[in-house]
């Protein structure tokens, strides 16, 4: 029943109000109680204190007790009471009752040996006999040295009568407050849901094909505008995943079936006929082998890449120095540029202990150089450099090609991302990259706690640099 969110607001808050309503009619039927004794007692008080004052300046002389004792309590005004005299003995002298008051009940002993005031209280004699009392007794000694005992009371059924009004008051009002307030709790929860409801049956209609909808935002300024804000921006988050994930494998079947297609080409060719010179056998096994290093090279990206994704890398960290893997490197990539007639510069590294994965840093290292070498053209120069700062070592690759044009600058270390797709295709062919060197490169940077930017590009060169930390 309490299942849903409306239900238990509505129930939280109507069981709070219940407490509170309770509480409040539990205290002010208390303090009304209180007061009203209060009020009772104090007038039992004020009247026992005047009906012993006059007793006490009562001379008796040849009268009869009884007759002067009514006679000094004539004046005065008791309305709702009734006062009554006992001698030593116990018994009533007088006794006088006004419009109103009780029946002459007796407290148990009303001849106490103290003189000070005294309080007592009967309870109904038989049930529904209404005579429930409140009364107060003193002894009193009078002029004449005469002991007597004044007996005042005040019946408590008119007291009784407006708690019980009050009691048939709360009875009435705290449960029409509670139901008045569980409905109007139930109609405002449920006013107050109603977008969460519209933001459920919303979400439930968003899947993978229609990721572009976005939840409704009544009021950007609440809660749960935040909370429809919030998971519009989780959509847009999740959209441009899936997004890069659908351009990922699209680049990555592209790239894929470029060289399983030339391989694929090249032994149709040489299967066509049976008389093939040995020459041409050979160029085709050439061409097949450069394109199976090509898929090789890319699935090893690809895997290097779900590592990334992964969010988690197992990093095989261990202590080397960055210098002595700069320097092995570079002289490998020498080869391979004086093979283009390129002169790689290679200055004096200082030394530069580390702490990382020396397999990742090398392949990253050699993406930076071999892109230089790859897009710089023959008679060109490259440089690598090393310098070591306070807290961080600065890596530095720079080339002498044309540049990067300032609007293929922020897509460079996109995946799969080539802005000269002729360059592309010929690179396809003779065993090139597959636009993914610069995002591996950055990928291994961040996870050493470092980054790789390009500093600069124009059409003097490129540079791009590597800042690792120290520790």
């Amino acid at each position: 029943m309490l299942s849903s969110v409306r239900a238990r607001l509505t129930a939280w808050y109507v069981g709070a109000l219940g407490v509170v309503l309770v509480a409040s009619s539990v205290g002010i039927y208390i303090l009304l109680a209180h007061s009203l004794d209060d009020r009772l007692d104090a007038r039992l008080g004020s009247t026992i204190q005047a009906a012993t004052a006059a007793l006490k300046h009562t001379a008796f002389g040849q009268a009869e007790p009884a007759q002067t004792i009514t006679h000094a309590l004539e004046d005065l005004r008791f309305p709702n009471q009734t006062i009554a005299v006992l001698d030593a003995g116990g018994r009533v002298i007088t006794q006088r009752t006004a419009t109103g008051g009780p029946p002459l009940r007796l407290p148990p002993s009303p001849l106490d040996p103290s003189e000070s005031i005294r309080f007592y209280e009967l309870p109904e004699s038989q049930p529904d006999s209404d005579d429930s009392c409140r009364g107060v007794f003193q002894r009193v000694t009078n002029a004449s040295t005469a002991s007597y005992a004044v007996v005042v009371m005040q019946s408590l059924e008119p007291l009784s009568d407006q708690l019980d009004l009050l009691l048939g008051f709360l009875y009435v009002v705290v449960p029409l407050s509670l139901g008045l307030a569980g409905l109007g709790g139930w109609l405002l929860a449920r006013k107050s849901l109603a977008p969460v409801m519209v933001m459920a049956e919303r979400a439930q209609r968003i899947s993978v094909e229609n990721l572009d909808q976005r939840l409704p935002v009544a009021n950007p300024g609440d809660e749960l505008g935040r909370l429809a804000s919030t998971f519009n921006e989780l959509l847009s988050r999740l959209s441009n995943s899936f997004a890069q994930q659908r351009q990922f494998m699209a680049d990555a079947s592209h790239e894929l079936r470029t060289p399983l297609s030339v391989m694929r080409t090249a032994a149709g060719v040489m299967l066509q006929r049976e008389d093939r010179e040995k020459d041409e056998y050979r160029e085709a096994l050439t061409i097949v082998e450069q394109q199976g290093r090509r898929l090789t090279r890319i699935v090893e990206d690809m895997f290097v890449l779900a590592r990334a994704d992964a969010g988690h890398p197992a990093l095989q960290r261990t202590e080397f120095y960055l210098d002595e893997l700069l320097a092995e490197t570079a002289r490998a990539a020498a080869m391979l540029a004086t093979q283009r007639n390129m002169q790689l510069q290679v200055p004096s590294f200082p030394e530069a202990p580390f702490r990382g994965d020396e397999c990742l840093l090398r392949q990253m290292t050699w993406n930076l150089l071999d892109n230089a070498i790859k897009y710089t053209p023959e008679g060109g120069c490259i440089r690598i450099a090393l310098e070591s700062r306070d807290k961080e070592y600065v890596i530095s690759v720079s080339d002498t090609g044309p540049g990067i044009l300032p609007e293929v600058q922020l897509h460079i270390f996109e995946r799969f991302y080539r802005a000269d797709q002729a360059r592309a295709r010929a690179e396809t062919i003779n065993g090139g990259g597959a636009g993914l060197g610069l995002p591996i490169g950055r990928w291994i940077a961040e996870v050493h706690h470092g980054r790789l930017e390009l500093q600069r590009s124009d059409e003097t060169g490129s540079t791009f640099v590597v800042f690792l930390p120290h520790a």
